[in-house]
């Protein structure tokens, strides 16, 4: 079995293969082989099937089928190793809120054989800050109506030197870039092992103070 990361953090920081669970996929459906990129499974082999045009992401104001989403994330995927400096194995930060766009980014990133961390929308920059720490995130893929919490943490998280934010009508947004981006991409070859989402770390616990109250007499 071959990695497909180059940065190799995360196989790094797995904890020991005694204190892991135990990994069991008897099931025939289960059967995957040793190579695999996991966004082939859900997506390209749809398209590929000739399931193209059915109905795949339905979304406030857009209606993507799986040949849309296929060739969005395409394109994001070049966006990330042809303009970012984005190598297998690194660490993409993903904040929004539900929505084809972010979909399309967590396929982006784990074709080109990244990692994707989702964050929860509601987090501060401390928080933001403390993920991108923990993780060694290098990059970010924002929604640009969040992007004010993450623009805060930015100097306290060296690693990670590329944000866009998508959503947004900026002509240097992620959609923007992306369009001029091919909308085929080569799968990275990645190990069925190999990492490909992260849960956020999180943050220590924040102490209780007592709350303290006098009673005059």
């Amino acid at each position: 079995m071959t990695t497909g990361h180059v940065d190799m953090f995360c196989a790094r920081h797995l904890p020991p293969k005694e204190q892991q669970p135990e990994f069991r996929f008897d099931l025939p459906e289960l059967q995957f082989p040793e190579q695999l990129n996991c966004a082939h499974e859900l997506l390209d082999r749809w398209v590929a099937q000739g399931q193209g045009d059915r109905p795949c992401l339905v979304g406030n104001t857009l209606r993507w089928t799986y040949a849309e989403l296929l060739a969005q994330a395409n394109r994001i995927a070049n966006l990330l190793v042809n303009e970012l400096g984005f190598v297998p194995g690194n660490r993409v930060l993903l904040r929004g809120a539900n929505s084809p766009m972010l979909a399309a980014c967590w396929f982006g990133v784990v074709k080109a054989g990244g990692v994707a961390v989702g964050s929860m929308p509601l987090l501060r920059a401390k928080e933001l800050t403390q993920i991108a720490g923990k993780a060694q995130i290098t990059h970010a893929l924002c929604d640009a109506r969040l992007a004010e919490e993450l623009k805060l943490a930015l100097p306290q998280c060296p690693t990670l030197t590329q944000v866009l934010h998508f959503n947004g009508d900026a002509h240097d947004g992620l959609e923007a870039r992306a369009s001029g981006q091919p909308a085929t991409f080569a799968n990275v070859d990645t190990a069925a092992t190999d990492v490909c989402m992260m849960a956020s770390p999180r943050a220590p616990p924040a102490r209780r103070r007592r709350r303290c109250s006098s009673t005059a007499t």
